[in-house]
């Protein structure tokens, strides 16, 4: 269908699409004072309406009541009813973090489930932003298993980023009819492992043209396509046309399973960068040494760049971060030997993120509340020594191991106001990678403080820095899902010693993958590689997209779901897009990891609010109060990091990159490949077909096997 912007379809779509026609069922909490909006279709075309809907919860503050017959007054002011909010446009909201909000000035929080790239039904929006004065949208999307009634698969890339792309459109369009409160300059986009793999795709891609076609397929207000092959982007508000976008202003995204493009070179470089670690074949190590090159080659042709100002090191060592650092990976096999011959400014930038990673822990360990606190000699130390205990105290005492971690600083997984407290679903956290299933099991974990690997299974709860009690670890990623269905995890046979149950040989196994990577790079419906659009380093500062003004990726460091390499990545190419953009590896943090010593997602949306917006309130976190009683373990569990890293008050946090390496490797839970799995894993069902369920998708992993044929045949199974 071609929509033109003077044509009776596009008008049909946006009178279809206006709420005030809808007229949705609202509920008031009183507990809550918000209003929430039963769950509609947001778009006029859906392939399946039970997954393309969109529920929006408001503050109570900005509305005075709902309209059922159309007058313009409010007729229900609590319970439920059917009809149109009449939005009050002179309150206001106070944040907990003193950020002021109105109706026509505050933020708009989406959630991306999308756990595992999967598809979700439609869900209602939270209440948990309220409070705060944001509004909270929830919504269904199309995932790797959907298919239509004749057996068509309907949910492959980027089936899922459209739907939540065509919820932002819908809900910007009521907000510009004054249908609903919020602004359409302030979207910020949220979600845990796959779902935040979307939230930093959504938010990368804002408004690229090249997603026009798949919105327009599905009837999305605001974006048409004119005879002449262009785009129209503008809704009839008050008889004039204004222009509607997809774009974001900012993300929040935990544990973004993302770019999927360079996932898997990205891991094996990780793991190979610790010559202790036991891969589970000898095909896999050979493989993962041959990805590793690759990725080396990979990064040094992109020709990056990063300014020192922007990440906040002195990368060259001269003293200032006034400079801007080439990046590069080098090699040298007996200089570089403790990191398989791999350094260079690139590794420079990883290993001092990590280490701002524990410098930052322990920066903040003035919030723990409940943290049991021991002397050198295993003595719990008394009220009044926890009360007086300084900066340096703490650090001494975190560093030696000797104090037992309570709630505050415990990453127990799940998002403040996201997948686990919100209407993204439950935390993925321990599930084996996005969408799989916990088997309970402590995670087998190689090497511990150190790096190195005796053989046998160290059970560390979550690598250096962990709880050593045996329990399970935080960045466990065993799977009950059997491989080679969309359910299982992206792990194949992380602990078994063939390479693969559905080939009988490497020459078999050849043939599949550039059967499937032909197909895909042949391109699909619109003649586009599918694999592509889901890298949202194609679009981060991309002709044709709306950069968000702020990002923020939260990763767990010692999760085994992706490689660190993958945010930073994102990190460096949205700076050098203009983007205010950080990332912060949490120390001991699994996978999806909570907010933990006062942070919040609330917290840093009313920081960026009040540093980008014009007459906002300057917020800062408050000062931590100190822990004034101790907490009510026997014996300290913490880990002993003295051996292994090199602390003092003045100069802070010293690490090596083979202990940097050694602690990654120390959470690994993937095979190699990790994530375009030789028997079909979950991200193979993402990059299907209508006619097929799951394709091999990774040109790189196709390129060194047939660089290295020979090789690698001898090893396979």
């Amino acid at each position: 269908m071609v929509v033109t912007s003077d044509s009776t379809e596009k008008a049909d779509i946006e009178q279809a699409l206006d709420l005030a026609n809808i007229k949705p069922e609202w509920t008031y909490s009183e507990s809550a004072d918000a209003w929430t909006m039963a769950s509609v279709t947001a778009v006029t075309n859906a392939e399946l309406p039970d997954y393309q809907g969109v529920s929006v919860c408001v503050p109570g503050a900005y509305v005075k009541g709902v309209d059922t017959d159309g007058d313009g007054t409010a007729d229900v002011t609590e319970g439920t009813a059917a009809g149109t909010l009449v939005i009050d446009y002179e309150a206001s909201v106070t944040s907990t973090n003193g950020q002021v909000y109105t109706a026509a000035t505050a933020p708009v929080i989406i959630n991306t489930g999308a756990a595992g790239y999967s598809a979700q039904t439609n869900q209602t929006a939270a209440s948990t932003y309220a409070a705060e004065g944001y509004i909270n949208i929830a919504c269904g999307n199309r995932g790797k298993q959907s298919t239509l009634a004749d057996g068509t698969y309907t949910g492959d890339a980027p089936s899922c980023l459209v739907d939540q792309k065509n919820a932002v459109r819908f809900v910007k369009y009521n907000i510009l009819l004054g249908n609903l409160p919020g602004s359409v300059d302030y979207f910020v986009s949220t979600g845990g492992s796959g779902g935040g793999a979307h939230a930093a795709m959504l938010a990368a891609t804002s408004n690229n043209p090249d997603f026009y076609d798949y919105e327009i397929s599905q009837g999305a207000v605001g974006v048409y396509k004119n005879s002449d092959g262009s785009y129209s982007t503008t809704v009839t508000v008050n008889g004039q046309e204004t222009e509607l976008s997809d774009g974001l202003w900012g993300c929040m995204a935990y544990s973004a399973i993302t770019s999927l493009a360079e996932a898997d070179m990205a891991l094996a470089f990780e793991y190979y960068l610790n010559p202790d670690y036991s891969f589970n074949t000898d095909y896999q190590k050979q493989l993962a040494e041959y990805l590793a090159a690759e990725y080396m080659e990979y990064i040094n042709a992109q020709n990056l760049s990063v300014e020192e100002s922007g990440v906040g090191f002195d990368l060259n060592g001269d003293g200032d971060t006034s400079d801007t650092v080439a990046l590069t990976i080098e090699y040298d096999e007996s200089g570089h030997a403790d990191t398989n011959g791999y350094y260079g400014t690139y590794l420079d930038l990883y290993l001092a993120e990590f280490e701002q990673s524990l410098q930052d822990y322990i920066d903040r360990l003035a919030y723990a509340e409940d943290w049991t606190w021991f002397s050198s000699d295993g003595t719990a130390l008394t009220d009044s020594e926890v009360a007086a205990m300084t900066d340096a105290d703490r650090a001494e005492a975190f560093i030696n191991g000797w104090y037992v971690k309570g709630s505050t600083g415990s990453s127990s997984g799940g998002m403040d106001g996201g997948p686990g407290s919100g209407p993204g679903g439950p935390s993925e956290r321990g599930k084996g990678g996005p969408g799989g299933g916990s088997t309970g099991a402590p995670s087998e974990m190689r090497g511990g403080p150190g790096g190195g690997s005796t053989g046998a299974p160290s059970k560390m709860g979550g690598g250096p820095g962990g709880s050593s009690t045996g329990a399970p670890s935080e960045s466990d990623t065993s799977s009950t899902g059997k491989v080679g269905t969309p359910d299982s995890g992206t792990t194949q046979s992380s602990s078994g010693k063939s390479d693969s149950e559905n080939y009988d040989s490497f020459d078999e196994m050849l043939a599949a993958y550039q059967a499937d990577i032909a197909e895909v790079q042949a391109g699909d419906a619109y003649g586009n590689n599918i694999v592509d659009l889901y890298n949202p380093l194609n679009y981060i500062g991309a002709e044709g997209t709306d950069n968000p003004t702020w990002t923020r990726i939260l990763m767990g460091a010692s999760e085994g779901d992706i490689s660190m390499f993958n945010s930073l990545n994102l990190q460096i190419a949205w700076l050098n897009a203009g983007t205010d953009a950080e990332i912060e590896w949490q120390w001991n943090g699994g996978h999806v990891p909570s907010e933990i010593f006062g942070d919040s997602l609330a917290l840093y949306v009313d920081t960026m609010y009040g540093e980008y917006v014009e007459g906002a309130v300057k917020i800062s976190k408050e000062a931590a109060e100190g822990q004034s009683a101790n907490g009510s373990g026997t014996e300290p569990s913490g880990t002993d990091l003295t051996g292994w890293i090199s602390y003092d008050s003045t100069a802070g946090i010293g690490m090596t990159l083979a202990g940097a390496a050694a602690y990654r490797t120390s959470g690994a839970s993937k095979a190699m490949p990790g994530f375009d799995v030789m028997d079909y894993g979950q991200e193979d069902y993402v990059f299907g077909s209508s006619t097929a369920d799951a394709r091999h998708w990774d040109p790189y992993v196709l390129k060194v096997m047939e660089e290295h044929a020979d090789t690698l045949a001898d090893l396979f199974n």
